[in-house]
């Protein structure tokens, strides 16, 4: 014979006590405390990171195209979120999640579809600006046609 479980008299289940579920939320209260911060943080790093990888792409294909005297070029694709750029080396291709626009002389801003920046033997014909946007973190990098240099700039806020 099958034995039922039964229960005693007295004994009722009803759920959980009212000190339970504060300590359990709690619990749940104190883990995110900890999670979320380190999270914007490693957001914030991500987003100096490609930043700087950027400006390093810019200042390379300016030097490249002045030194070597052949036209270099790089290509922004918002919809993928990449930046395509062909050297002398050959052609290479980067994923930048934080992207979010470009300001051009010739086009002003652009954040969508695709936008091909040249830089001919004797530098980037205009000065342009990318813009990263994250979490509470924007940066810009500014590139200057007439001296060739590249500054990357944060911006607390969105």
């Amino acid at each position: 014979m099958a034995r039922m479980a039964t229960l005693k008299a007295g004994i009722c289940n009803r759920g959980f006590t009212f000190l339970e579920i504060i300590l359990v939320i709690f619990v749940i209260s104190l883990v995110l405390a900890i999670s979320l911060p380190s999270f914007t943080l490693q957001q914030e790093g991500n987003l100096k990171s490609e930043a700087g990888h950027i400006a390093s792409i810019v200042r390379y294909l300016n030097d490249s195209a002045i030194s070597t005297k052949e036209t270099c070029s790089m290509n922004v694709n918002f919809k993928e979120k990449s930046i395509r750029y062909k050297s002398p080396e050959g052609e290479k291709e980067e994923r930048i999640n934080s992207l979010s626009r470009i300001f051009l002389q010739s086009k002003g801003n652009v954040s969508d579809g695709e936008v091909t920046i040249f830089f001919s033997p004797t530098g980037a014909g205009e000065n342009f600006t990318v813009y990263l946007t994250g979490l509470e973190l924007s940066m810009e990098i500014i590139f200057t046609a007439l001296s060739g240099r590249v500054k990357v700039s944060a911006h607390e806020g969105i």
